[in-house]
């Protein structure tokens, strides 16, 4: 009996003396770790030098392969148009040059990555005919309409009445944009009238 004491007791001790010293050296590690500086330093903004961007970058042809699947091109499109036109819905009504120049390579990239090959080659079509036009939210939904509508009328869809576009496609903005809409004549609704017209930049 006391034999197994004597044993029970060395095991115990073996495996506290065990415990013991993991602890000992994994905290000695946690303090090495906080020792090492980073090989670099954080940026704190990603900068991307457009003008030294080759044009074929944005004029190539479509990446992605030709999407056989009717539906799923279908519900792929819808949510296309969902996130384009709520995106220029929150462009910035006076738009810096370089926000301007961030939409229109957006779109040029945009045609390319799409995942659906042959919707990209007729957007990219589209595009040559009709470049971006970014020189305000307007300016840009009524593009993006006009552009949309042109697509419509391909595929045999109906035309969208491009006046009704802010009231369609909510920009999501909320209390604060309804707020300065009040105060100025007309309202939102006012506010959310685009024209079709395409202006040259």
């Amino acid at each position: 009996m006391a034999r197994r004491q004597h044993l029970t007791a060395s095991i115990l001790l073996v495996v506290v003396l065990f415990l013991s010293f993991s602890y000992f050296l994994s905290s000695h590690d946690v303090d090495r770790i906080h020792d090492y500086e980073p090989a670099a330093e954080p940026k704190s903004e990603f900068k991307v030098d457009l003008g030294g961007m080759p044009a074929s970058l944005l004029d190539g042809e479509s990446i992605a392969p030709k999407l056989e699947n009717a539906t799923l091109k279908a519900e792929l499109g819808r949510a296309t148009w969902k996130f384009m036109h709520t995106m220029v819905a929150r462009f910035p009504e006076e738009p810096s040059p370089e926000e301007r120049k961030t939409l229109e390579t957006f779109v040029y990239l945009f045609s390319r990555l799409y995942p659906c090959g042959d919707c990209a080659r007729h957007f990219r079509g589209l595009l040559a005919k009709y470049p971006p036009q970014t020189s305000s939210r307007n300016a840009a939904a009524g593009w993006l309409c006009f552009v949309h509508n042109q697509v419509n009328e391909r595929l045999k869809k109906p035309i969208f009445d491009c006046n009704d576009i802010g009231d369609f496609y909510d920009c999501g903005c909320g209390d604060e944009d309804k707020k300065k809409g009040e105060g100025k004549e007309g309202g939102k609704k006012e506010e959310a009238k685009v024209g079709t017209e395409l202006v040259k930049e």
